[in-house]
């Protein structure tokens, strides 16, 4: 475990009145024995270096939503590998010395898709170019996908995206929205936000070229896209997998300071974090 008397944890982001982190913690902690406080507060991109510069040793660490993962990223002193990929900090550990940055996202993605099922790909479809992509991306090479096809509005926003694939060895194709055909995908991960208007006919083409949905939108649901695989009578799944094993993996690094150590007590402690979002649902 990390030695630290350090208690104090909050989820900071903007809007974040939404956020399920404190439900989901609190749930964590209680099961665990760990007796640490965790809030929330609204703080936005230009706020962020001053409200980190105001924390004492009190503090433990933070989890962090949008739009704050590039900041967070870029106030950290080591990062994980997946932070590095990515370009994003969701989970800044504060106790121990230097702030260090963490990317909880990808795995909380691949965990979630395991539920489904799903712990080997070659191929895949991502729905959307902004910063949850370049997640998905890395989740997905991680689960062994070599070819990505990237469904963008603007498929020179896909650049970013290709440039980390052929870091990761991924080969990152970009289609437009407007496409009418699509070639079939075993799992289709979209990473739109929970209010983007999608076209019918362009959820429609997605929907019937198969595979599983995963959205990792669930405050707004059902999306277009999920709306459209439930049409043709596929499966879409929304994030609260996601959130859920991402939330995992920052109780692990609270805890231990390293992301990979299952802590004593974890399934009970993942039990009662599902239970909590059941109730807020």
């Amino acid at each position: 475990m990390l030695i630290s008397d350090a208690s104090r944890l909050e989820v900071w982001g903007d809007p974040i009145a939404h956020s399920r982190s404190p439900q989901l913690h609190a749930a964590a902690y209680e099961v665990l024995g760990l007796p640490w406080s965790y809030g929330r507060r609204r703080v936005g991109d230009g706020a962020f270096a001053e409200e980190l510069a105001g924390l004492d040793a009190s503090w433990r660490g933070l989890s962090l939503t949008m739009p704050l993962k590039g900041v967070a990223h870029d106030a950290a002193h080591e990062l994980d590998r997946r932070a590095e990929l990515t370009g994003a900090v969701n989970t800044l550990l504060l106790a121990g010395g230097a702030r260090r940055g963490f990317n909880t996202d990808v795995g909380g993605i691949v965990r979630a898709l395991a539920d489904e099922g799903i712990t080997r790909l070659d191929e895949a479809r991502i729905v959307g170019a902004g910063a949850t992509a370049t997640s998905a991306l890395v989740a997905l090479a991680e689960l062994g996908a070599t070819r990505i096809d990237v469904i963008a509005r603007r498929p020179e926003a896909v650049a970013r995206l290709a440039d980390l694939g052929r870091r990761l060895d991924v080969d990152v194709t970009a289609t437009p929205f407007e496409a009418s055909a699509l070639a079939p995908a075993p799992v289709t991960i979209a990473t739109l936000p929970g209010d983007a208007p999608v076209a019918d006919a362009a959820a429609d083409a997605l929907a019937a070229a198969g595979g599983l949905l995963f959205d990792v939108v669930y405050g707004h649901w059902p999306t277009p896209l999920s709306a459209a695989w439930q049409r043709v009578g596929g499966t879409a799944v929304s994030g609260l997998g996601m959130l859920l094993h991402q939330a995992v993996l920052q109780v692990r690094i609270f805890a231990t300071g390293a992301v990979d150590t299952p802590l004593p007590g974890e399934d009970a402690a993942v039990a009662a974090m599902r239970g909590a979002l059941e109730s807020a649902s």
